[in-house]
């Protein structure tokens, strides 16, 4: 192999080496909202009894029905989220003075007029502010319970993503619900979770031109107005 040959081949050899880790994919991060799925149960030989009904294969009680209840169960939140706030501010403030000085009729200093020892100040200063913010939300999302505990609540949590032409959106969801609060549909409303958290986001091109550039963004942080 000639001395050209071997040096293509080296540097053959090193580009492989440099781009198998640019080709690699980094696995997603988890996000906190993934799906709780309940343990597979170990596998047990099942004794003969002769009978048509078994429990292992599945049972819901008259009373309870099929409510989720367990870990891995799935619900259906209604997001039906709306806040409203808004505050007004005022201050007024108004403050005057003044003193006056007579000059004596005869002596050093008579030749001053009446009216020129005479002193006045005021200030006035009137100031409001007012500020309103109103968002909503309403959608519908599927939850797992992901732990149940003894009090008879469980955490919920959950996410939905939406891939479109112009970007990806995803809504995503967890709380503490009650189970008795759950109806015979297997839905609640987001109203009565309890430390909800709800995050409703995206990624793409609508996204980035609602947002200010980063010139802009600079300016506006370093000027005085």
């Amino acid at each position: 192999m000639t001395m050209v040959a071997r040096r293509i081949v080296l540097a053959g050899a090193a580009l492989a080496v440099l781009a198998t880790p640019a080709l690699a994919k980094k696995p997603p991060r988890p996000s906190g909202f993934e799906p709780s799925l309940p343990e597979p149960a170990p596998p047990q030989a099942q004794p003969a009894t002769g009978g048509i009904f078994s429990v292992s294969l599945g049972y819901a009680p008259l009373h309870g029905g099929t409510r989720a209840a367990r870990v891995g169960d799935s619900l259906t939140i209604l997001l039906v989220e709306s806040t409203t706030a808004a505050k007004t501010a005022g201050s007024r403030s108004q403050k005057s003075g003044g003193a006056a000085i007579v000059p004596p009729p005869s002596g050093p200093l008579s030749f001053l007029k009446p009216d020129a020892l005479n002193a006045s100040s005021s200030s006035t200063f009137n100031g409001q502010g007012s500020a309103t913010q109103t968002s909503s939300l309403n959608s519908v999302l599927s939850v797992t319970i992901a732990e149940v505990r003894p009090n008879g609540t469980a955490l919920v949590k959950g996410e939905k993503k939406m891939l479109v032409s112009q970007g990806n959106e995803w809504v995503r969801f967890s709380g503490i619900v009650r189970l008795a609060d759950i109806d015979e549909d297997n839905t609640l409303a987001s109203t009565r979770v309890a430390d909800a958290r709800i995050e409703y986001a995206g990624k793409g091109a609508i996204m980035r031109s609602g947002r200010q550039g980063w010139l802009g963004q600079f300016f506006n942080r370093i000027s005085p107005f």
